[in-house]
């Protein structure tokens, strides 16, 4: 037994593999599901969340021929549902980023489990983001009018000066650097399910999919060298990007909207639902490929853990909101937070309180961060409470400086319709990428065995 080991023995730290599992074992078992043929259970769930996704272009394509005002947006709202799906979509890719770049910077061992299925959710989420800020333009066709390249337009350029054009750039350079980290990750993987193919057509896929990858010393030099710079490229961006959304809102003149606040609430509200979402598809996937002896407690106890720390932080920003509108003795801010929490949105408003406040306060509990019921069900909590906080601040439209310009903002079934139809694209995604690659980092996950497995074998 290595020293290593004894202490965390003596010290009774939690394995990152657990059930005695050897190299090989790690192989089979994360391997199954991309080498089986497709469950029932996964052949239903991918016919709803792909019916789903079909109903979901269908009604964009009307949107397409009949126009926007299908929707419920008016006068005030005049952004609805397609910017609340944005920041939510974006936060929910940002714990991909911050599993991948931050804890692989920090070299936290208990990223290796969770990694891979993180960062795919952030290529996933991020996507589905993206449509709908092309989608709510109004005119999708002309969005590449938002990319400021050499044009015959003569002197129209892209306005610099706008946070829809910053947002342009903060999302595409995060899914390109989140696409590059995250595939470079996949290609040893790649090989092995090369290797361990007997079809010749799936050998030849994987073969071109990994680059060839023979797995040399020097190879994997180049490939720590490689995402170590990246990660070092990404972390940023951690903080960058959701920054920059909050500018969507914080540089207008609004009431509530003002504020310099916005760019840490919202980066650790981003947090707070990323990993919300990572809980909820780790919970699925250990009890669905039966992978409890990779995504085990330790993992999921250690997002628990985040996720209580960043639900602290969005409470307390929720009261710092509050607080400054009254000290700042403007009667238009105070106005606007008393509209929010006591006007006609107020509904909503104590959804997003009790559900990204109180929920995440029975983390306090051992007990209960071990129970997967309880995080399972807390997980979703969260996620439908930071849908909600990105409602109730675009709600605050809805009664701006003139009276005479008030309006309810009510969603039509179309509004409902793109609402669910992200999350039938997001998982649609998911579950064909679980199916040709594999969800957890293999070649990682060997380097975080216990010593006294990998000593004999």
């Amino acid at each position: 037994m290595s020293l290593a080991q004894a202490v965390r023995d003596k010290l009774d730290i939690p394995d990152l593999v657990t059930g005695g599992r050897n190299l090989k074992d790690i192989t089979v078992d994360i391997a199954k599901p991309n080498e089986d043929f497709p469950t029932k259970l996964w052949w239903n769930t991918f016919s709803l969340v792909l019916t789903i996704t079909l109903i979901d272009v269908c009604v964009i394509g009307y949107l397409f021929y009949e126009g926007l005002y299908l929707l419920g947006i008016n006068n005030p709202v005049g952004w609805g549902f397609f910017v609340v799906n944005f920041v939510f979509w974006i936060g929910i890719g940002h714990a991909g980023t911050l599993i991948s770049a931050v804890l692989f910077l920090f070299r936290q061992g208990w990223r290796t489990g969770i990694n891979r299925a993180a960062e795919a959710m952030t290529i996933f989420a991020v996507l589905v983001a993206a449509s709908n800020l092309i989608l709510h333009v109004g005119r999708p066709w002309l969005g590449f009018w938002l990319f400021p390249y050499p044009n015959e337009r003569g002197p129209l350029w892209v306005n610099f000066r706008s946070p829809l054009i910053w947002d342009t750039f903060a999302v595409s350079t995060y899914l390109s650097i989140s696409m590059v980290f995250w595939y470079l990750g996949l290609i040893p993987d790649l090989a092995t399910l090369r290797d361990r193919a007997t079809e010749t057509w799936r050998k030849n896929l994987y073969n071109v999919l990994s680059f060839g990858w023979v797995g040399s010393a020097r190879s994997w030099s180049h490939l720590e060298i490689v995402a170590m710079i990246l990660a070092a490229l990404s972390t940023p961006l951690v903080l960058s990007v959701h920054t920059i959304v909050s500018f969507d809102f914080a540089v207008s003149i609004l009431p509530g909207w003002h504020t310099t606040i916005f760019p840490p609430y919202f980066v650790a509200g981003a947090i707070f639902s990323g990993f919300a979402m990572v809980v909820t598809l780790m919970v699925i996937a250990r009890e669905v490929f039966n992978l409890q002896n990779y995504i085990t407690m330790k993992h999921l106890d250690n997002m628990n853990k985040i996720m209580m720390t960043t639900g602290l932080i969005v409470g307390l920003a929720y009261g710092t909101e509050f607080f400054i509108a009254w000290y700042s003795g403007n009667e238009y801010e105070g106005f606007a937070f008393v509209n929010r929490a006591f006007g006609p949105y107020g509904w909503a408003y104590f959804i997003m309180i009790s559900c990204n406040v109180l929920s995440p306060q029975v983390f306090w509990f051992r007990k209960l961060r071990y129970n997967i019921p309880v995080m399972f069900v807390a997980s979703l909590v969260v996620n439908v409470g930071m849908w909600f906080e990105r409602f109730v601040i675009m709600m605050t439209l809805n009664r701006d400086f003139l009276p005479s310009s008030w309006a309810m903002y009510t969603p039509t079934m179309f509004d409902y319709a793109m609402l669910i139809g992200t999350f039938g694209i997001f998982f649609t995604l998911f579950l064909l990428w679980v199916r040709i690659m594999p969800m957890i980092a293999i070649a990682e996950v060997k380097t975080v065995m216990p010593a006294k497995e990998g000593a004999h074998h």
